[in-house]
């Protein structure tokens, strides 16, 4: 055993040499500049109490659903709120997943078959390239936004074609073209996979998320919906046709072989879509601070801030050595901004990743804005 920890402490050596190393933390009493809860929802003693106030409906339920769905773990409230689901985001049907992570796992392993291709974005989220990874499929990445790229590459695909991207990145926080993606695909007969999970909540009428904000919710063959950011929850659900949900019952071992969601998560996210359409205030007063934010750190010598119509901002600067002790000198005033380094993000693409939220105050934005300047 001991020639086994050695191997795994030389590995965590090589990377605190790197300057990468990860480590857990708490940043109680912080300024949140750090989180992806961008409505509030996640502190908000409404949904708390109606989340109190259903539990009491449900009471005959069990806390937790007590096996995988295919077994003991399924009831009617699953059935209920997947209805919900599909109906808010203007699909067919839902499927309800673990945690994002699992729905893109268990949506991309499963779907493409053997002979067909899938083309993805690079700044594809993690999970979706793990996903891919145990898809029996060839899958390719384009150009970050880039159609152009992807038009290229398609002149090789074979079999059924899958485009994959995220319509609000996580990590550069910019937006996917999907209205180009949508008319590329109707051209190669392609389906569109689109990850909502940094747009559900703020884009939309109702905060559906960017397809549906678009109008693009028959061109797109499957949204994941991820509950974990704005929604200010735990899990995710798969929208689209009835016969993809009746596809991934069958086939998706992320979903046969996971036990079922607790009884509160799905309170919880009921209450959540409930809240969800009155919260149009919110959504502007958040992207309102943001734009605020991008151009007081755009005036900062020093530093460059992209992009420009998001509630996810990058901080990079010329040497990202000097990112981590930049975020720690905020910490130690009191902001919670932490730095994205490599491998979350390709070398030379470091940043700080700073979240604006409806919680936060133009007071707290100027304070942060002078925090930096002071520090460079």
């Amino acid at each position: 055993m001991s020639n086994i920890l050695n191997k795994l402490q030389q590995k965590l050596a090589e990377r605190a040499a790197q300057g990468n190393l990860r480590a857990l933390k708490t940043s109680t009493g912080l300024i949140d500049f750090c989180s992806n809860d961008y409505l509030g929802l996640a502190r908000s003693e409404k949904l708390r109490e109606l989340i109190s106030q259903e539990e009491d409906k449900y009471k005959s339920l069990p806390l937790g659903a007590t096996g995988s769905r295919l077994l003991s773990g399924n009831h009617p409230l699953f059935e209920e709120l997947e209805r919900i689901i599909a109906a808010y985001h203007k699909g067919e049907a839902a499927l309800l997943f673990n945690s994002g992570y699992m729905a893109n796992v268990g949506l991309l392993s499963a779907l493409p078959q053997r002979g067909d291709t899938v083309f993805y974005d690079e700044a594809s989220h993690a999970s979706m390239k793990d996903g891919l990874r145990l898809s029996f499929a060839k899958s390719y990445s384009f150009k970050h936004n880039d159609v152009a790229d992807l038009q290229q590459k398609l002149k090789h695909a074979t079999g059924q074609i899958y485009i994959v991207v995220e319509s609000v990145y996580s990590m550069d926080g910019d937006k996917a073209p999907l209205e180009e993606l949508a008319i590329l695909c109707d051209e190669h007969n392609a389906a569109l996979i689109v990850d909502e999970a940094h747009a559900v909540g703020l884009y939309g009428e109702k905060g559906e998320g960017l397809t549906a904000a678009l109008g693009l919710q028959d061109k797109v063959f499957a949204q994941v919906i991820t509950y974990g950011k704005a929604m200010g929850n735990h899990g995710a659900a798969i929208v689209g046709p009835k016969v993809l949900r009746e596809f991934l019952i069958n086939y998706s071992r992320a979903f046969i072989y996971t036990t079922g969601l607790p009884t509160h998560t799905l309170l919880a996210l009921k209450c959540a879509y409930s809240l969800l359409p009155q919260l149009q205030h919110e959504r502007e007063r958040v992207k309102q601070l943001a734009a605020q934010l991008y151009s007081q750190f755009n005036t900062i010598r020093g530093i460059r801030c992209t992009p420009a119509d998001s509630v996810i901002l990058s901080v990079f600067k010329e040497d990202a050595a000097q990112l981590k002790p930049l975020a720690l000198a905020l910490q130690q005033q009191g902001f919670d901004v932490r730095p994205v380094l490599s491998p979350t993000v390709p070398e030379g693409k470091e940043r700080l990743r700073v979240i604006v939220h409806v919680y936060n105050t133009e007071e707290e934005i100027v304070g942060l804005v002078q925090a930096i300047a002071n520090h460079l």
